[in-house]
């Protein structure tokens, strides 16, 4: 050790990165803690980590990699066995010309553990340089921890001290529709994937079928992260076990399925929603995770600054009319409705739902489960609704003339209907029904406001600290440098309680108020983009605007506003 801080420490005195006074400092520090030296200056701030391991390489001239953000095969991990890789702190990235394998190691001078590794496999071992931590992130994300049940069972399997059975296996199911016995340890390691799942705050779990790996992935925060997955001759046992699970033919595999699973975990029912589609190396499987105790129904844990809330909560509260809700796919849609409900739901008042599927149950309220198959269709449900005598209507989603106008006709006769549409911007929502054949009489006499959303990443507020926008962010946003000062602007540093800085997500959002002149401006049948620039001239703030206002407030950051929403330019 000492011998190694002596050339380390003389490289980073000549790179400028320690003084002789920081130097002198540390080293009565060392001796009184009995820790090297660079181990010390790393503690007391002088030196980064990223330093040592720069100035490592530097040192014995190899090549310095970063690990962040590379994506290793299972091939290549199956190089160095994990008790292996955690034994010496190395990591496999590759292979050589020389069919040697390419290992990064956080100390190059180790020469023991590089010619043990050089014995154990065989083969020759070629260095590359990276830090201790991202070794260590990278076991942890490839190999699974020690405390780790996901990694351990695969681990299990993998090195065989399981027997998964013949081929029969798991394609064995029981007239009950239980498994085998000898098939437990895969009915174990799917549990354990979706309990991994879940403990990492997932929404959705994708297991893909690539052509040489079994890739699995988590949808957290909206961005997908990839995770150990079985290795590739497990992956139709796998499937094959949660098609049962959400009971699906697992004799049809060339054509898209759809079911449900429930189960408890950690103390919570959840209900999963799987879809299983058919690709070129096999079925692919997502399944959407619902926590029915975990939905916030709140109005205010949907990301509504004071003044758009209490506009909303007006919006919301009237006696009839018709309220869209507009976005792509995943940007809270349905969970904005679930909260309208939730707020104006009261023992006075009936609600009934017409949803494909129901994602949630909540109390009090009647909902209706779409079912083409049988012929029961979002028009022939809002039919017999409407015999229901309800006061609030809520439709999943309008997707055609027909649900257009019962859903508006309805709105018209006193009743209050929600409903969700898929348009970029609020104000595209009168030209998309206007599109599908609703007369623009009829949508302006109905509406009362479009409005559009979509999902940031919230900033996680125990590694936040102060930041300020680069000179691009500024020019994009449109704030100036008086603005940013006057604001809260945040970064979060990353911490054990988020995913890069970021932990959950929150809406911005974009609301057109429909009055006299709105309505004048929808029977003249503007253009979107005219009646765009009309809608802000009345005083509709922009998805984007709305954004601004939360990066200066600290709750998101420039980059999530910035891939999140369109300029005014790209209107």
């Amino acid at each position: 050790m000492a011998a190694k801080d002596d050339f380390l420490i003389d490289l980073l005195m000549d790179m400028g990165q320690v003084t002789p006074e920081q130097l002198d400092g540390a080293r009565e520090m060392a001796d009184l803690s009995g820790e090297g030296l660079v181990d010390t200056l790393v503690k007391q701030g002088v030196l980064q980590p990223i330093d040592v391991t720069r100035a490592s390489a530097t040192y014995f001239g190899a090549e310095m990699v970063e690990l962040t953000g590379m994506r290793l095969s299972d091939e290549i991990i199956a190089l160095i066995p994990r008790h292996l890789a955690k034994k010496y702190n190395v990591v496999p990235i590759g292979k050589n010309d020389s069919d040697g394998t390419i290992v990064a190691i956080s100390d190059p001078s180790d020469l023991e553990a590089i010619d043990s590794l050089r014995l154990l496999l065989h083969s020759d071992v070629e260095v590359r340089v990276a830090s201790a931590e991202e070794i260590e992130e990278t076991i942890e994300r490839y190999y699974g921890s020690a405390d780790n049940s996901l990694g351990r069972m695969i681990q299990e399997i993998t090195e065989g001290e399981v027997d998964i059975g013949g081929p029969g296996g798991i394609l064995e199911a029981a007239d009950d529709g239980s498994v085998v016995d000898a098939d437990a340890p895969i009915i174990k390691l799917v549990n354990s994937i979706i309990v991994d799942a879940f403990k990492s705050r997932a929404s959705d779990i994708h297991l893909e079928p690539m052509s040489k790996t079994f890739r699995v992935r988590y949808r957290i925060d909206g961005n997908m992260h990839e995770v150990k997955g079985p290795p590739k001759r497990l992956q139709a046992t796998v499937i094959t076990r949660l098609k049962i699970q959400s009971n699906m033919s697992i004799a049809e595999r060339r054509i898209p399925q759809d079911g449900r699973i429930q189960m408890n975990v950690a103390g919570k029912s959840l209900d999963f929603r799987v879809s299983c589609l058919p690709t070129t190396h096999g079925e692919s499987i997502v399944m959407r995770i619902l926590d029915k105790e975990g939905i916030k129904l709140g109005l205010a844990e949907l990301g509504f600054l004071t003044d758009d809330q209490q506009v909303f909560e007006r919006l919301i509260a009237l006696p009839d009319g018709i309220l869209l809700v507009t976005g792509p796919t995943g940007s809270g849609k349905t969970t904005t409705l679930y909260a309208c409900l939730n707020y104006i739901n009261r023992p006075d008042r009936k609600i009934i739902t017409v949803e494909d599927p129901v994602e949630y149950v909540l109390s009090g309220i009647n909902q209706v489960h779409v079912n083409e198959a049988v012929g029961l269709t979002f028009s022939m449900a809002l039919r017999a609704i409407l015999r229901q005598a309800p006061n609030i209507i809520m439709v999943g989603e309008i997707r055609d003339l027909e649900t257009a106008s019962i859903a508006i006709n309805a709105s018209l006769t006193g009743h209050l209907v929600f409903s969700t549409l898929h348009t970029n911007d609020a104000p595209s929502a009168v030209t998309r029904l206007i599109d599908i054949g609703v007369k623009p009489f009829l949508v302006a006499t109905s509406a009362r406001a479009f409005m559009a959303q979509r999902l940031v990443r919230k900033i996680c507020k125990k590694c936040a600290e102060p930041a300020r926008l680069t000179e691009h962010e500024r020019h994009v946003l449109e704030i100036d440098e008086a603005t940013e000062a006057a604001g809260n602007i945040q970064l979060g540093k990353g911490c054990p309680n988020c995913k890069g800085g970021y932990r959950g997500r929150m809406g911005i959002f974009e609301i057109f108020q429909i009055g006299d002149v709105a309505r004048k401006l929808i029977y003249e049948k503007l253009s979107a983009s005219v009646l765009r620039n009309k809608a802000r001239e009345l005083g509709m703030r922009t998805l984007r605007e709305d954004g601004v206002r939360k990066v200066l407030a600290g709750m998101t950051s420039a980059h999530e506003v910035i891939e999140t929403t369109v300029s005014e330019l790209e209107q």
